[in-house]
């Protein structure tokens, strides 16, 4: 009976090694072909912007801005949320403003629970989480782990706008949803 026990286990331990590689054989074929696993710091052309807090790089990788939340242009069921066209409008005119190559920077974790890259992005020395933020088009948001000085600097940028109350810190924007609120007429 002792014998019979022991080989069990032994074919329960088999079983369980065979069962974890399948599922890393599974999870390495969940992110679609061509789309890097690392990404590294440093330039990167913008394949498009997906709306204000999200943009595509080419090759495919999708990168989040850390610490700043702009409004859902895409709602299951549901209307866009206010100023979410205006936060995308302002994020592609600022990758247009570098002609379409960012910097990137992590602080903290490199990827959310979507799989997205989280950093932070730069043309020149402006930062879009931060520019984002001090127009009134995202909130803060900082419940990841990133540096205490990145927190302390978007949240000043946060705070400027709702003094000044700028974009979702003012009131509503009147719906206008042929209006381009950034286009110069003329």
């Amino acid at each position: 009976m002792r014998r019979f026990s022991v080989r069990r286990r032994r074919l329960i331990a088999i079983a369980v090694i065979l069962a974890a590689a399948l599922l890393l054989r599974l999870a390495d074929r969940a992110l679609p072909p061509g789309i890097p696993r690392q990404l590294e710091p440093g330039t990167h052309h913008v394949e498009r912007v997906i709306d204000g807090d999200t943009l595509v790089l080419a090759g495919g990788a999708r990168v989040r801005l850390i610490g700043a939340d702009a409004p859902e242009v895409f709602v299951p069921d549901g209307e866009p949320e206010p100023f979410s066209r205006e936060a995308t409008q302002f994020t592609k005119r600022f990758v247009a403003s570098g002609g379409g190559e960012v910097r990137l920077e992590f602080d903290g974790p490199r990827r959310d629970r979507y799989g997205r890259f989280l950093a932070t992005v730069w043309v020149g020395e402006r930062m879009l989480n931060e520019e984002l933020l001090r127009a009134g088009l995202a909130r803060f948001r900082g419940e990841f782990p990133f540096s205490p000085p990145l927190k302390a600097r978007l949240r000043r940028a946060e705070a400027e706008a709702r003094d000044a109350a700028r974009g979702r810190h003012g009131p509503l924007p009147s719906p206008a949803p042929d209006r381009d609120p950034f286009r110069v007429e003329g």
